[in-house]
Protein backbone atom coordinates (compact mmCIF):
# COMPACT_ATOMS: atom_id res chain seq x y z
CA UNK A 1 0.00 0.00 0.00
CA UNK A 2 1.35 3.58 -0.82
CA UNK A 3 2.12 5.82 2.07
CA UNK A 4 -0.72 8.75 1.65
CA UNK A 5 0.14 11.96 -0.38
CA UNK A 6 2.64 14.05 0.75
CA UNK A 7 3.57 11.87 3.73
CA UNK A 8 7.26 9.76 3.14
CA UNK A 9 7.44 6.30 3.19
CA UNK A 10 8.12 4.53 6.77
CA UNK A 11 11.89 3.96 7.13
CA UNK A 12 12.73 0.00 7.06
CA UNK A 13 13.99 -0.97 10.48
CA UNK A 14 17.13 -3.42 10.45
CA UNK A 15 16.38 -6.61 12.40
CA UNK A 16 19.01 -6.30 15.46
CA UNK A 17 19.59 -10.03 15.64
CA UNK A 18 19.66 -10.11 12.14
CA UNK A 19 23.50 -10.64 12.06
CA UNK A 20 23.58 -13.10 15.37
CA UNK A 21 21.09 -15.31 13.72
CA UNK A 22 22.81 -15.77 10.49
CA UNK A 23 25.68 -16.73 12.61
CA UNK A 24 23.86 -19.95 14.77
CA UNK A 25 21.93 -22.64 13.39
CA UNK A 26 19.70 -21.89 16.46
CA UNK A 27 16.00 -20.46 16.32
CA UNK A 28 16.49 -16.75 16.38
CA UNK A 29 14.89 -13.66 15.34
CA UNK A 30 12.04 -15.73 13.93
CA UNK A 31 10.10 -12.70 13.73
CA UNK A 32 5.66 -13.04 13.75
CA UNK A 33 2.69 -12.37 11.60
CA UNK A 34 0.26 -10.69 14.31
CA UNK A 35 0.43 -13.17 17.41
CA UNK A 36 1.77 -16.09 15.44
CA UNK A 37 4.92 -17.39 13.87
CA UNK A 38 5.45 -16.69 10.37
CA UNK A 39 4.38 -19.31 8.20
CA UNK A 40 7.84 -20.28 7.07
CA UNK A 41 9.24 -20.57 10.17
CA UNK A 42 5.91 -23.04 11.36
CA UNK A 43 7.32 -25.25 8.33
CA UNK A 44 10.59 -25.42 9.05
CA UNK A 45 9.72 -26.21 12.59
CA UNK A 46 7.81 -29.03 11.49
CA UNK A 47 10.27 -30.73 8.94
CA UNK A 48 12.97 -30.55 11.68
CA UNK A 49 10.45 -32.25 13.92
CA UNK A 50 9.64 -34.84 11.40
CA UNK A 51 13.61 -35.45 10.25
CA UNK A 52 14.64 -36.15 14.15
CA UNK A 53 11.60 -38.60 14.89
CA UNK A 54 13.19 -40.22 11.62
CA UNK A 55 16.10 -40.28 12.91
CA UNK A 56 15.21 -41.84 16.25
CA UNK A 57 13.21 -44.75 14.71
CA UNK A 58 15.30 -45.33 11.33
CA UNK A 59 17.89 -48.46 11.19
CA UNK A 60 21.44 -47.48 11.16
CA UNK A 61 23.14 -49.16 7.83
CA UNK A 62 25.96 -51.13 9.43
CA UNK A 63 26.59 -53.09 6.29
CA UNK A 64 27.90 -50.13 4.60
CA UNK A 65 29.75 -49.20 7.57
CA UNK A 66 31.51 -52.51 7.59
CA UNK A 67 32.31 -52.41 4.24
CA UNK A 68 33.80 -48.68 4.90
CA UNK A 69 35.89 -50.28 7.65
CA UNK A 70 36.84 -53.44 5.59
CA UNK A 71 38.37 -50.77 2.96
CA UNK A 72 40.12 -49.21 5.90
CA UNK A 73 41.77 -52.82 6.64
CA UNK A 74 40.02 -53.26 10.28
CA UNK A 75 37.69 -56.23 11.33
CA UNK A 76 34.36 -55.52 12.52
CA UNK A 77 31.87 -57.62 14.31
CA UNK A 78 27.77 -56.86 14.90
CA UNK A 79 26.11 -57.75 18.22
CA UNK A 80 22.89 -56.36 19.43
CA UNK A 81 21.45 -55.32 23.08
CA UNK A 82 18.83 -57.27 25.32
CA UNK A 83 16.36 -55.00 23.21
CA UNK A 84 14.58 -57.34 20.48
CA UNK A 85 13.40 -54.11 18.63
CA UNK A 86 13.42 -50.51 18.24
CA UNK A 87 9.92 -49.73 20.08
CA UNK A 88 11.25 -52.29 23.11
CA UNK A 89 14.54 -49.89 22.69
CA UNK A 90 12.78 -46.81 23.23
CA UNK A 91 10.62 -47.91 26.20
CA UNK A 92 13.33 -49.51 28.18
CA UNK A 93 16.66 -47.93 28.32
CA UNK A 94 17.76 -50.67 30.52
CA UNK A 95 17.64 -53.47 27.61
CA UNK A 96 19.91 -51.13 25.44
CA UNK A 97 22.58 -51.24 28.44
CA UNK A 98 22.89 -54.80 28.58
CA UNK A 99 24.06 -57.31 25.40
CA UNK A 100 21.68 -60.45 24.39
CA UNK A 101 22.88 -63.46 24.86
CA UNK A 102 23.68 -64.42 21.22
CA UNK A 103 25.93 -61.32 21.56
CA UNK A 104 27.44 -62.45 25.00
CA UNK A 105 28.12 -65.74 23.63
CA UNK A 106 29.64 -64.02 20.46
CA UNK A 107 32.12 -61.71 22.00
CA UNK A 108 32.92 -64.01 25.12
CA UNK A 109 34.58 -66.24 22.22
CA UNK A 110 36.36 -63.10 20.17
CA UNK A 111 39.79 -63.26 19.76
CA UNK A 112 40.36 -59.66 21.44
CA UNK A 113 40.59 -60.22 24.84
CA UNK A 114 43.82 -57.99 26.43
CA UNK A 115 43.23 -55.02 23.66
CA UNK A 116 44.02 -51.70 25.27
CA UNK A 117 40.87 -50.26 23.39
CA UNK A 118 37.59 -51.45 22.47
CA UNK A 119 35.81 -49.14 19.99
CA UNK A 120 32.16 -49.35 19.37
CA UNK A 121 29.55 -48.18 17.39
CA UNK A 122 25.86 -47.82 18.51
CA UNK A 123 22.69 -46.25 16.99
CA UNK A 124 21.91 -44.97 20.03
CA UNK A 125 19.05 -41.99 19.44
CA UNK A 126 19.86 -41.38 15.70
CA UNK A 127 21.07 -43.70 12.95
CA UNK A 128 21.40 -40.79 10.66
CA UNK A 129 24.38 -39.45 12.84
CA UNK A 130 25.87 -43.01 12.71
CA UNK A 131 25.37 -42.99 8.74
CA UNK A 132 26.67 -39.65 8.04
CA UNK A 133 29.46 -39.23 10.56
CA UNK A 134 30.61 -42.74 12.11
CA UNK A 135 33.07 -43.55 9.54
CA UNK A 136 35.01 -40.74 8.53
CA UNK A 137 35.31 -40.04 12.38
CA UNK A 138 36.72 -44.13 12.48
CA UNK A 139 38.90 -43.18 9.28
CA UNK A 140 40.28 -40.22 11.41
CA UNK A 141 40.89 -41.77 14.62
CA UNK A 142 41.95 -45.03 14.38
CA UNK A 143 45.19 -44.14 12.96
CA UNK A 144 45.78 -41.96 15.92
CA UNK A 145 45.23 -44.61 18.22
CA UNK A 146 48.65 -46.54 16.99
CA UNK A 147 50.66 -48.09 18.62
CA UNK A 148 48.18 -49.04 21.20
CA UNK A 149 46.46 -52.08 20.04
CA UNK A 150 42.86 -51.81 19.36
CA UNK A 151 40.16 -55.00 19.01
CA UNK A 152 37.88 -55.82 16.09
CA UNK A 153 35.22 -52.55 15.79
CA UNK A 154 31.72 -53.31 17.61
CA UNK A 155 28.64 -52.53 15.94
CA UNK A 156 25.71 -52.85 18.45
CA UNK A 157 22.19 -52.29 17.42
CA UNK A 158 19.77 -50.83 19.72
CA UNK A 159 22.62 -49.92 22.36
CA UNK A 160 22.76 -47.18 25.00
CA UNK A 161 26.53 -45.58 26.24
CA UNK A 162 26.38 -48.03 29.45
CA UNK A 163 26.24 -51.27 26.88
CA UNK A 164 30.27 -50.62 26.48
CA UNK A 165 31.02 -51.56 29.67
CA UNK A 166 29.61 -54.95 29.30
CA UNK A 167 31.25 -55.01 25.69
CA UNK A 168 34.83 -53.77 27.25
CA UNK A 169 34.18 -56.33 29.97
CA UNK A 170 33.69 -59.50 28.12
CA UNK A 171 36.61 -58.41 25.27
CA UNK A 172 39.24 -57.55 28.08
CA UNK A 173 40.39 -54.08 26.91
CA UNK A 174 41.23 -51.17 28.97
CA UNK A 175 39.62 -48.11 27.71
CA UNK A 176 36.26 -48.46 25.78
CA UNK A 177 35.71 -45.85 23.16
CA UNK A 178 31.69 -45.82 22.76
CA UNK A 179 30.37 -43.83 19.25
CA UNK A 180 27.30 -43.10 19.30
CA UNK A 181 23.82 -41.42 18.18
CA UNK A 182 22.80 -38.42 20.14
CA UNK A 183 19.69 -37.40 21.19
CA UNK A 184 18.32 -35.29 18.09
CA UNK A 185 17.34 -31.49 18.58
CA UNK A 186 15.26 -29.71 16.56
CA UNK A 187 18.90 -27.72 15.20
CA UNK A 188 20.70 -30.93 14.43
CA UNK A 189 19.07 -34.19 13.88
CA UNK A 190 22.60 -36.17 13.10
CA UNK A 191 25.20 -35.75 15.79
CA UNK A 192 27.46 -38.35 17.39
CA UNK A 193 28.94 -38.29 20.44
CA UNK A 194 32.29 -40.31 22.18
CA UNK A 195 31.92 -41.75 25.34
CA UNK A 196 35.40 -42.72 26.89
CA UNK A 197 35.32 -45.09 29.43
CA UNK A 198 38.57 -46.56 31.50
CA UNK A 199 38.35 -50.15 33.54
CA UNK A 200 35.04 -50.63 31.52
CA UNK A 201 32.79 -52.90 34.12
CA UNK A 202 29.03 -53.34 34.79
CA UNK A 203 27.24 -50.70 36.71
CA UNK A 204 29.49 -47.64 36.73
CA UNK A 205 27.59 -44.49 35.81
CA UNK A 206 28.64 -41.07 33.41
CA UNK A 207 30.96 -39.81 36.14
CA UNK A 208 33.28 -42.61 34.93
CA UNK A 209 32.90 -41.12 31.44
CA UNK A 210 34.51 -38.43 29.41
CA UNK A 211 32.24 -37.72 26.67
CA UNK A 212 32.75 -35.59 23.01
CA UNK A 213 29.55 -34.56 21.37
CA UNK A 214 28.40 -33.09 18.54
CA UNK A 215 30.87 -34.11 16.12
CA UNK A 216 28.96 -33.52 12.43
CA UNK A 217 29.96 -31.32 9.91
CA UNK A 218 27.76 -28.62 11.45
CA UNK A 219 29.28 -28.57 14.42
CA UNK A 220 32.68 -30.46 15.68
CA UNK A 221 34.17 -31.79 12.29
CA UNK A 222 35.34 -35.26 12.67
CA UNK A 223 38.76 -34.67 12.01
CA UNK A 224 39.11 -32.17 15.12
CA UNK A 225 37.18 -34.77 16.81
CA UNK A 226 39.45 -37.40 16.15
CA UNK A 227 42.45 -35.35 17.61
CA UNK A 228 40.36 -34.89 20.86
CA UNK A 229 39.60 -38.35 21.09
CA UNK A 230 42.63 -39.47 20.55
CA UNK A 231 44.10 -36.85 23.08
CA UNK A 232 41.91 -38.59 25.97
CA UNK A 233 42.89 -41.87 25.36
CA UNK A 234 46.05 -41.00 25.45
CA UNK A 235 45.72 -39.35 28.73
CA UNK A 236 43.04 -41.81 30.38
CA UNK A 237 45.70 -45.11 29.46
CA UNK A 238 48.27 -43.43 30.92
CA UNK A 239 46.95 -42.00 34.14
CA UNK A 240 44.20 -45.23 34.24
CA UNK A 241 41.11 -42.93 34.91
CA UNK A 242 38.81 -41.40 33.08
CA UNK A 243 35.17 -39.21 33.88
CA UNK A 244 35.15 -36.45 36.26
CA UNK A 245 38.93 -36.56 37.31
CA UNK A 246 40.02 -36.33 33.58
CA UNK A 247 40.10 -32.97 32.32
CA UNK A 248 40.22 -32.05 28.68
CA UNK A 249 43.43 -30.11 27.96
CA UNK A 250 43.52 -31.29 24.08
CA UNK A 251 43.04 -27.58 23.17
CA UNK A 252 45.58 -26.28 25.43
CA UNK A 253 48.35 -27.04 22.89
CA UNK A 254 46.43 -24.79 20.30
CA UNK A 255 45.80 -21.98 22.71
CA UNK A 256 49.34 -21.30 24.14
CA UNK A 257 50.62 -21.22 19.84
CA UNK A 258 51.18 -17.82 18.43
CA UNK A 259 48.46 -16.11 16.82
CA UNK A 260 50.46 -16.16 13.55
CA UNK A 261 51.01 -20.06 13.50
CA UNK A 262 48.91 -21.88 10.93
CA UNK A 263 46.22 -24.29 12.76
CA UNK A 264 46.83 -27.31 13.71
CA UNK A 265 45.54 -30.00 11.63
CA UNK A 266 43.28 -31.66 14.69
Amino acid sequence: MSPPPGRPPAPVTADPWAELAASTPARLALGRAGASLPTREVLKLGLAHAQARDAVHAAADFGALRSGLASLGHASVEVESAAPDRATYLRRPDFGRRLSARSRSLLGGADAAGADICVLVADGLSAAAVDRNALALLGALLPRLAPRSVAPIVLARQGRVALGDEVGTLTGARLTVMLIGERPGLSAADSLGAYLTFGPRVGLTDAARNCVSNIRPGGLVPDAAAGRIAWLVDRALALSLTGVALKDGSGDAALARSPDAPPLAG
